[in-house]
């Protein structure tokens, strides 16, 4: 019950949060001069094209954009009512894209579950390679198997994840036969999911989720190394020993579960990383994740476009926030739900 209050509790504060991060993203996008219709609309007249300012002045009535920016915000939210009544963000509308010409759902359709998947992948591969590396490091201090851990994490470091996709993207086609773009084989698209079709999603995330993952994984392994070296050192360490524990048993009850407790806090700020570090993965590699949209909307000035990604990134950030925070009250039982028993 006390973790369930507690759930309940950061959900409120999530959605609060959101509510609030909502207000910063439309001020933030509205502040240089303009619009995408009035950057249109001041382009047209300066080339004497006349034909396509009626069609942009008609957009900006209907969707809102010749009223005050607080007016904008409350008929995008939803809050307020539009030229088509409620019809917001909370309503499941999310405007239209200026830049493709479609509504923002259409086109970010794809782009949001491609990102979804490839990111998680990511995480996973992350947790996967620096969990028992980073442990084995720290457990076999100053040996072989320390340092090479210490060179590959540095090497994973200083290899920029663009370099290491142009690389994989020529070797692991060439040598290895693996795919390289999209999120699976075209005669797939479109078809109901299958053993088939779920072996070529697997293997077309081979590449994404390791190029995206490496640096990640390496900075969480060298992390992981220093923290478990320093609970490794203190005295409850070794009156466990003397106690006679054996090794195994007394690194994973004790000096690792507070060694990960910053890397289960992490898990908020990983995946937001993850999407803003992987805008030139995805180019480079073709991927139709949410990142090169978000490029191309700032550029524009595609006001629809650009916010609801930016909130869609705070979604993410916010959920893995409220993951984090439950998993650390359940991974460290100094944390207290309900505060101090009375």
């Amino acid at each position: 019950m006390a973790i369930l209050r507690f759930a309940v509790f950061r959900l409120l504060t999530m959605l609060a949060t959101l509510a609030v991060v909502s207000v910063l993203i439309f001020a933030i996008i509205n502040l240089p001069p303009g619009d995408y219709l009035s950057n249109q609309i001041n382009e047209l007249r300066a080339t004497g094209q006349s034909n396509g300012i009626a069609k942009a002045e008609f957009l900006r009535t209907e969707y809102s954009l010749d009223q005050p920016l607080w007016k904008q915000y409350m008929i995008w939210m939803g809050f307020f009512p539009g030229p088509h009544g409620f019809s917001g963000m909370i309503q499941g509308e999310f405007g239209w894209s200026f830049e493709f010409d479609k509504p923002v759902a259409d086109l970010v359709g794809g782009a949001l579950w491609m990102t979804i998947l490839v990111n998680l992948a990511a995480v996973l591969f992350i947790y996967a390679i620096a969990l028992p590396l980073g442990v084995i490091a720290a457990a076999r201090s100053k040996t072989w198997i320390d340092y090479t851990s210490a060179f590959v994490g540095y090497l994973g470091l200083a290899t920029p994840n663009f370099l290491l996709a142009l690389i994989l993207f020529y070797y692991g086609n060439r040598y290895l036969n693996l795919p390289i773009g999209g999120l699976m084989d075209p005669k797939f698209e479109g078809e109901p999911m299958s053993f088939d079709k779920m072996k070529s999603v697997l293997i077309h995330l081979i590449i994404p989720t390791f190029v995206i993952g490496t640096s990640g994984a390496a900075a969480m392994m060298q992390r992981l190394r220093a923290n478990l070296l320093d609970e490794l050192g203190k005295p409850y360490v070794e009156t466990a020993r003397a106690k006679g524990m054996r090794e195994s048993s007394m690194l994973v009850k004790y000096p690792l579960r507070v060694a990960f407790n910053p890397f289960v806090a992490d898990i908020g700020t990983l995946i937001p990383s993850l999407i803003s570090g992987s805008v030139l993965v995805s180019v480079v590699l073709g991927l139709q994740t949410i990142g090169p949209v978000l490029l191309t909307a700032l550029k524009s000035q595609d006001l629809f476009l650009s916010a609801f990604v930016l909130m869609f990134v705070a979604l993410l950030t916010l959920i893995g926030t409220l993951v984090s925070d439950v998993l650390l009250a359940l991974l460290d039982p100094r944390i207290r739900f309900g505060g101090r028993d009375k």
